[in-house]
Protein backbone atom coordinates (compact mmCIF):
# COMPACT_ATOMS: atom_id res chain seq x y z
CA UNK A 1 0.00 0.00 0.00
CA UNK A 2 3.00 2.76 0.72
CA UNK A 3 4.43 1.74 -2.79
CA UNK A 4 0.72 2.54 -4.52
CA UNK A 5 0.01 5.80 -2.31
CA UNK A 6 2.91 8.59 -3.10
CA UNK A 7 3.78 10.87 -0.57
CA UNK A 8 2.19 14.15 -0.96
CA UNK A 9 5.36 15.98 -3.24
CA UNK A 10 4.16 13.66 -5.90
CA UNK A 11 0.34 12.92 -5.44
CA UNK A 12 -0.67 16.43 -4.24
CA UNK A 13 -2.64 14.36 -1.55
CA UNK A 14 -2.80 13.21 2.28
CA UNK A 15 -3.01 9.59 2.65
CA UNK A 16 -1.57 8.07 5.65
CA UNK A 17 -1.05 9.85 9.06
CA UNK A 18 2.78 10.21 8.07
CA UNK A 19 1.73 12.85 5.17
CA UNK A 20 1.07 15.52 7.52
CA UNK A 21 5.01 15.62 8.52
CA UNK A 22 5.80 15.44 4.68
CA UNK A 23 6.28 18.22 2.67
CA UNK A 24 3.48 19.29 -0.11
CA UNK A 25 3.09 19.48 -3.54
CA UNK A 26 5.68 20.90 -5.47
CA UNK A 27 3.35 21.99 -8.40
CA UNK A 28 0.34 23.50 -6.50
CA UNK A 29 -0.77 24.80 -3.18
CA UNK A 30 -2.69 21.85 -0.78
CA UNK A 31 -6.01 23.43 0.40
CA UNK A 32 -6.78 23.04 4.54
CA UNK A 33 -8.91 25.26 6.56
CA UNK A 34 -8.69 26.00 10.26
CA UNK A 35 -11.42 26.18 13.13
CA UNK A 36 -10.91 27.50 16.26
CA UNK A 37 -12.68 26.89 19.06
CA UNK A 38 -12.60 30.20 21.68
CA UNK A 39 -14.11 28.39 24.59
CA UNK A 40 -11.75 25.82 24.89
CA UNK A 41 -8.46 27.28 23.17
CA UNK A 42 -8.15 24.31 20.44
CA UNK A 43 -7.37 24.87 17.01
CA UNK A 44 -8.58 22.20 14.65
CA UNK A 45 -6.90 21.96 10.52
CA UNK A 46 -9.35 19.97 8.03
CA UNK A 47 -8.06 19.06 4.89
CA UNK A 48 -10.28 20.82 2.26
CA UNK A 49 -12.56 17.93 -0.04
CA UNK A 50 -14.24 21.05 -2.17
CA UNK A 51 -13.96 23.93 -3.60
CA UNK A 52 -16.27 25.41 -0.40
CA UNK A 53 -14.05 27.84 1.52
CA UNK A 54 -15.15 25.84 4.53
CA UNK A 55 -16.42 22.68 3.80
CA UNK A 56 -16.82 19.72 6.29
CA UNK A 57 -13.16 18.37 5.38
CA UNK A 58 -11.13 15.93 6.57
CA UNK A 59 -9.71 16.15 9.92
CA UNK A 60 -5.75 16.36 10.16
CA UNK A 61 -4.66 18.05 13.46
CA UNK A 62 -5.69 19.63 16.86
CA UNK A 63 -4.10 21.98 18.88
CA UNK A 64 -4.81 23.28 22.07
CA UNK A 65 -3.25 26.76 23.78
CA UNK A 66 -1.80 26.24 27.25
CA UNK A 67 -0.61 29.81 28.98
CA UNK A 68 2.47 29.84 31.04
CA UNK A 69 3.73 32.22 33.55
CA UNK A 70 6.52 33.48 31.03
CA UNK A 71 5.66 32.12 27.56
CA UNK A 72 2.55 30.11 25.35
CA UNK A 73 2.69 26.59 24.47
CA UNK A 74 0.41 25.39 21.36
CA UNK A 75 0.37 20.99 21.81
CA UNK A 76 -0.02 19.54 18.90
CA UNK A 77 -1.55 16.16 18.42
CA UNK A 78 -2.78 13.79 15.60
CA UNK A 79 -6.05 13.20 17.85
CA UNK A 80 -8.97 15.67 18.51
CA UNK A 81 -9.39 14.68 21.50
CA UNK A 82 -5.69 13.65 23.18
CA UNK A 83 -3.60 16.89 23.91
CA UNK A 84 -0.84 15.11 25.99
CA UNK A 85 2.59 15.37 25.54
CA UNK A 86 3.09 11.81 26.56
CA UNK A 87 0.62 10.31 24.44
CA UNK A 88 1.62 8.73 21.11
CA UNK A 89 -0.60 11.01 19.53
CA UNK A 90 1.56 13.97 20.35
CA UNK A 91 3.57 14.99 17.25
CA UNK A 92 4.99 18.45 18.13
CA UNK A 93 4.59 22.17 20.03
CA UNK A 94 4.43 25.58 19.24
CA UNK A 95 6.60 27.68 21.92
CA UNK A 96 6.51 31.60 22.06
CA UNK A 97 8.27 34.28 24.14
CA UNK A 98 6.49 36.38 27.11
CA UNK A 99 5.23 39.29 24.70
CA UNK A 100 4.01 36.37 21.71
CA UNK A 101 6.73 38.10 19.32
CA UNK A 102 9.14 35.32 18.91
CA UNK A 103 7.99 31.35 18.59
CA UNK A 104 9.83 28.04 18.04
CA UNK A 105 8.47 25.21 16.33
CA UNK A 106 9.20 21.75 18.21
CA UNK A 107 9.45 18.60 16.04
CA UNK A 108 7.93 15.30 18.34
CA UNK A 109 10.61 13.30 15.87
CA UNK A 110 14.16 14.34 14.58
CA UNK A 111 13.74 16.07 11.31
CA UNK A 112 16.96 14.90 9.57
CA UNK A 113 19.45 12.63 10.42
CA UNK A 114 21.90 13.86 13.31
CA UNK A 115 18.63 16.90 15.01
CA UNK A 116 19.56 17.52 18.22
CA UNK A 117 16.89 17.27 20.88
CA UNK A 118 16.63 20.06 23.82
CA UNK A 119 17.37 19.67 27.04
CA UNK A 120 13.85 19.12 28.73
CA UNK A 121 12.36 16.93 32.35
CA UNK A 122 11.68 13.68 31.94
CA UNK A 123 8.34 13.93 33.79
CA UNK A 124 6.00 16.96 32.44
CA UNK A 125 2.67 18.03 33.65
CA UNK A 126 0.28 18.92 30.34
CA UNK A 127 -3.05 20.91 32.03
CA UNK A 128 -3.88 18.38 35.07
CA UNK A 129 -1.94 14.82 33.25
CA UNK A 130 1.03 13.59 34.29
CA UNK A 131 3.13 12.48 31.06
CA UNK A 132 4.72 8.77 31.66
CA UNK A 133 9.17 9.40 30.36
CA UNK A 134 8.38 5.97 28.95
CA UNK A 135 6.83 7.77 25.82
CA UNK A 136 9.26 8.38 23.70
CA UNK A 137 8.30 12.17 22.64
CA UNK A 138 11.25 14.44 21.85
CA UNK A 139 11.57 18.24 21.26
CA UNK A 140 13.82 19.28 17.94
CA UNK A 141 13.52 22.58 16.86
CA UNK A 142 12.54 22.69 13.58
CA UNK A 143 11.48 26.41 12.93
CA UNK A 144 12.01 30.11 14.52
CA UNK A 145 9.16 32.58 13.65
CA UNK A 146 9.60 36.31 14.47
CA UNK A 147 6.87 39.29 14.38
CA UNK A 148 8.96 42.48 14.13
CA UNK A 149 7.63 45.94 15.02
CA UNK A 150 4.60 47.83 13.04
CA UNK A 151 6.22 50.46 11.76
CA UNK A 152 3.27 51.39 9.62
CA UNK A 153 0.85 51.87 12.27
CA UNK A 154 -2.57 49.93 13.70
CA UNK A 155 -3.39 49.47 10.15
CA UNK A 156 -0.42 48.11 8.91
CA UNK A 157 0.15 44.36 8.24
CA UNK A 158 2.12 42.04 10.46
CA UNK A 159 6.01 41.94 9.37
CA UNK A 160 7.07 38.20 10.04
CA UNK A 161 9.80 35.60 9.51
CA UNK A 162 10.81 32.01 9.70
CA UNK A 163 13.46 30.24 9.64
CA UNK A 164 13.03 26.67 8.59
CA UNK A 165 16.04 25.09 10.13
CA UNK A 166 15.81 21.48 8.92
CA UNK A 167 15.16 22.83 5.38
CA UNK A 168 18.03 23.97 3.07
CA UNK A 169 17.38 27.17 1.07
CA UNK A 170 17.92 25.26 -2.13
CA UNK A 171 14.96 22.77 -1.78
CA UNK A 172 12.99 25.62 -3.53
CA UNK A 173 14.69 24.99 -6.59
CA UNK A 174 14.56 22.73 -9.42
CA UNK A 175 16.04 19.41 -8.27
CA UNK A 176 16.25 20.41 -4.80
CA UNK A 177 15.28 18.45 -1.51
CA UNK A 178 13.79 18.56 1.87
CA UNK A 179 13.75 16.16 4.79
CA UNK A 180 11.18 13.46 4.52
CA UNK A 181 10.00 11.38 7.55
CA UNK A 182 8.81 8.48 6.57
CA UNK A 183 6.92 7.01 9.70
CA UNK A 184 6.11 7.28 13.15
CA UNK A 185 8.17 5.48 15.29
CA UNK A 186 6.40 2.82 17.78
CA UNK A 187 5.32 3.68 21.31
CA UNK A 188 5.68 1.04 23.19
CA UNK A 189 9.53 0.88 22.97
CA UNK A 190 11.76 2.53 25.90
CA UNK A 191 13.66 5.39 23.56
CA UNK A 192 13.47 5.79 19.68
CA UNK A 193 13.79 3.34 16.90
CA UNK A 194 15.57 3.99 14.06
CA UNK A 195 13.70 6.45 12.02
CA UNK A 196 14.11 5.85 8.31
CA UNK A 197 14.10 9.00 6.03
CA UNK A 198 13.49 9.57 2.27
CA UNK A 199 16.54 10.40 0.72
CA UNK A 200 17.20 11.32 -2.72
CA UNK A 201 19.62 12.41 -4.58
CA UNK A 202 19.84 15.79 -5.56
CA UNK A 203 22.46 17.44 -7.10
CA UNK A 204 21.71 20.89 -5.26
CA UNK A 205 21.32 19.17 -1.77
CA UNK A 206 24.44 16.57 -1.66
CA UNK A 207 27.05 17.49 -4.08
CA UNK A 208 29.90 18.38 -2.68
CA UNK A 209 30.80 22.39 -3.12
CA UNK A 210 34.70 23.08 -3.78
CA UNK A 211 35.98 26.98 -4.05
CA UNK A 212 38.96 28.07 -5.07
CA UNK A 213 41.24 30.97 -4.20
CA UNK A 214 39.89 32.82 -7.37
CA UNK A 215 36.17 32.79 -6.33
CA UNK A 216 35.35 35.71 -4.83
CA UNK A 217 34.38 36.78 -1.50
CA UNK A 218 30.64 37.62 -2.69
CA UNK A 219 30.16 34.33 -4.38
CA UNK A 220 31.38 32.93 -1.21
CA UNK A 221 28.33 34.50 0.93
CA UNK A 222 25.53 33.68 -2.13
CA UNK A 223 26.62 30.01 -1.67
CA UNK A 224 26.60 30.41 1.87
CA UNK A 225 22.67 32.02 1.44
CA UNK A 226 22.35 28.96 -0.27
CA UNK A 227 23.23 25.99 1.59
CA UNK A 228 21.84 27.90 4.92
CA UNK A 229 18.18 26.88 5.95
CA UNK A 230 15.25 28.10 4.06
CA UNK A 231 14.29 31.77 5.44
CA UNK A 232 10.37 32.59 4.75
CA UNK A 233 9.14 36.38 4.74
CA UNK A 234 5.66 37.50 4.30
CA UNK A 235 4.36 39.33 0.91
CA UNK A 236 4.41 42.56 1.07
CA UNK A 237 0.59 44.18 0.55
CA UNK A 238 0.03 46.81 -1.69
CA UNK A 239 -2.70 49.97 -0.23
CA UNK A 240 -6.06 50.14 -2.35
CA UNK A 241 -6.64 53.51 -2.58
CA UNK A 242 -10.54 52.99 -3.48
CA UNK A 243 -11.01 50.28 -0.55
CA UNK A 244 -8.81 52.51 1.81
CA UNK A 245 -6.60 49.18 3.18
CA UNK A 246 -3.93 47.25 2.43
CA UNK A 247 -4.32 44.03 -0.11
CA UNK A 248 -3.17 41.06 -1.30
CA UNK A 249 -3.87 38.64 -3.72
CA UNK A 250 -5.27 35.09 -2.17
CA UNK A 251 -6.83 34.09 -4.93
CA UNK A 252 -10.49 34.05 -3.72
CA UNK A 253 -9.27 31.99 -0.84
CA UNK A 254 -9.40 34.57 2.07
CA UNK A 255 -12.86 36.86 2.60
CA UNK A 256 -12.35 39.15 5.28
CA UNK A 257 -10.04 41.57 6.17
CA UNK A 258 -7.50 40.68 9.67
CA UNK A 259 -4.34 41.74 10.81
CA UNK A 260 -3.68 37.72 10.42
CA UNK A 261 -4.01 37.48 7.47
CA UNK A 262 -0.28 36.59 5.59
CA UNK A 263 1.43 34.95 2.82
CA UNK A 264 4.60 33.59 2.81
CA UNK A 265 7.25 33.51 0.28
CA UNK A 266 11.21 32.22 0.05
CA UNK A 267 13.96 35.29 0.81
CA UNK A 268 16.56 35.16 -2.06
CA UNK A 269 20.49 35.15 -1.26
CA UNK A 270 21.76 38.40 -2.33
CA UNK A 271 22.06 39.07 -5.93
CA UNK A 272 19.67 35.88 -6.88
CA UNK A 273 16.36 36.23 -8.03
CA UNK A 274 14.24 34.26 -9.83
CA UNK A 275 10.08 33.07 -10.11
CA UNK A 276 10.51 30.36 -7.28
CA UNK A 277 11.16 33.29 -4.95
CA UNK A 278 7.50 34.46 -6.08
CA UNK A 279 5.81 31.62 -5.53
CA UNK A 280 3.57 31.75 -2.30
CA UNK A 281 4.44 28.66 0.11
CA UNK A 282 2.30 29.00 2.63
CA UNK A 283 -0.82 31.64 3.09
CA UNK A 284 -3.77 31.84 5.64
CA UNK A 285 -6.42 34.41 5.98
CA UNK A 286 -9.88 34.79 7.69
CA UNK A 287 -13.30 33.75 6.05
CA UNK A 288 -15.22 33.70 8.94
CA UNK A 289 -15.67 34.29 12.81
CA UNK A 290 -13.89 31.30 13.80
CA UNK A 291 -12.82 29.55 10.35
CA UNK A 292 -9.51 30.19 8.41
CA UNK A 293 -7.65 29.10 5.53
CA UNK A 294 -4.40 27.67 4.97
CA UNK A 295 -3.01 26.91 1.57
CA UNK A 296 0.78 25.15 1.66
CA UNK A 297 3.51 23.77 -1.20
CA UNK A 298 6.69 21.99 -1.12
CA UNK A 299 8.75 22.01 0.88
CA UNK A 300 7.16 22.68 3.99
CA UNK A 301 4.50 20.33 5.71
CA UNK A 302 1.16 20.80 6.93
CA UNK A 303 2.13 20.21 10.35
CA UNK A 304 5.15 23.02 10.15
CA UNK A 305 2.46 25.23 8.31
CA UNK A 306 -0.04 24.59 11.01
CA UNK A 307 2.37 25.88 13.87
CA UNK A 308 3.33 28.85 12.02
CA UNK A 309 -0.43 29.73 11.67
CA UNK A 310 -0.73 28.88 15.10
CA UNK A 311 1.59 31.73 16.03
CA UNK A 312 -0.49 34.24 14.16
CA UNK A 313 -3.39 33.80 16.87
CA UNK A 314 -1.45 35.14 19.86
CA UNK A 315 -1.71 38.59 21.21
CA UNK A 316 0.81 41.13 19.63
CA UNK A 317 0.25 44.39 20.89
CA UNK A 318 3.75 45.37 19.86
CA UNK A 319 3.24 44.46 16.34
CA UNK A 320 -0.38 45.87 15.64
Amino acid sequence: MKEIVKRPEISGMLTFPISVKQPGPRESLLQCFIKRKRSTQTYFLFLSLTQALADDGKFLLAARKFRRTTCTDYIISLHADDMSKGSNRYIGKLRSNFLGTKFIVYDGLPPHDGAKMTKSRSTRFMGSTQVSPRVPAGSYPVAHISYELNMLGSRGPRRMQCIMDPIPSSSIEAGGVAPTQTEFPLSSGESFPSIPFFRSRSSCVEKTLTTSQSQSQSQSQSQSQRDGPLVLKNKSPRWHEQLQCWCLNFQGRVTVASVKNFQLVATPPAGQSGPQYEKVILQFGKVGKDVFTMDYRYPISAFQAFAICLSSFDTKIACE
